[in-house]
């Protein structure tokens, strides 16, 4: 067996000039020793407390809260990574920001001999909702502005239970979802001010775009408060177009890597010239504020 990566079956695409870059080039696992783990409602948490990373004891932080991709749970403390969320602890972020809770619930998943079950469903609902209710009773001092980003199924998730709870969530971040909800819901999205920042990729492998996002974007642009980030590639830090194989390409489907670099390049210039602080900037600006 080689070390040679395999060519991904977009390569003949991308642009002239381009590179494929294998890697996010952010440092894996460098902040897990920032997260702790507690349960609620049956489930496992990792949760990241700015007081004890330099900003004080005070009510009214925002809590970012991620929901983790399809078999993300089984791999341990690199579901806070593969979250998306572990980047967020970092002090660059956390400075951006004004300080943040960080909150990652962890599904129920197992593997059987038909696949990976139990991952994010409508069935996990209410036992989120009351995950994050014992965590800002039990770790915070009066919660803020709270966020809630997923990843893939994890993204899906993030409609769902906006959907459901409209009133109890100021920004929504689905990444990678293969479902938007209809017209009445983001009518509903409208009415209690719930802001959406919406990031898919246009060559993603898993989320057929142009039959699951791109009809849905004329009527998403008519929303009150929202981000749409379509971009023709996923790109890694590095400026290279991302490539990642676990036997099946889905390095354009991985946009969370992207949000997990704040959607800044490695040279400080944004991935979008709309975001000219990446994500934690404008988060900050619209959001926090």
């Amino acid at each position: 067996m080689t070390n040679e990566r395999p060519v991904p079956p977009w390569a003949d695409s991308i642009p002239e000039g381009a590179f494929i870059s294998y890697d996010p080039t952010y440092p894996t696992g460098s902040y897990f020793d920032r997260f702790k783990v507690d349960h609620a409602s049956g489930l496992k948490y990792y949760f990241f407390d700015p007081t004890g990373y330099g900003f004080p004891v005070k009510s009214g932080y925002p809590l970012l809260i991620f929901f983790h991709g399809a078999s993300n749970s089984l791999v341990g403390d690199l579901c806070i990574n593969y979250s998306g969320a572990e980047m967020f602890s970092s002090d660059d972020y956390q400075k951006t920001l004004g300080g943040a809770y960080i909150l990652v619930p962890v599904a129920d998943e197992y593997r059987d001999e038909e696949g990976v079950k139990g991952t994010w469903d409508e069935t996990y609902i209410e036992r989120v909702m009351n995950l994050i209710d014992d965590f800002t009773d039990k770790h915070m001092t009066g919660c803020g502005k709270k966020i809630i980003l997923g990843n893939s199924c994890g993204g899906r998730f993030t409609f769902k239970l906006a959907s459901r709870y409209p009133d109890k969530f100021d920004l929504i971040v689905p990444v990678g979802s293969s479902e938007i909800p209809d017209d009445s819901v983001l009518d509903v999205f409208d009415e209690k001010g719930l802001m959406l920042f919406l990031a898919d990729g246009k060559r993603d492998e898993i989320t057929h775009f142009d039959v699951n996002i791109a009809p849905r974007i004329p009527r998403l642009k008519k929303m009150r408060k929202v981000f749409i980030f379509t971009p023709d590639w996923v790109y890694n830090g590095d400026k290279g177009i991302a490539s990642i194989n676990f036997g099946f390409e889905m390095g354009q489907h991985c946009l969370m890597n992207g949000i997990q670099s704040n959607l800044m390049f490695d040279d400080k210039t944004p991935m979008d010239p709309r975001l000219p602080e990446g994500l934690t900037g404008w988060i900050r600006d619209n959001v926090i504020s």
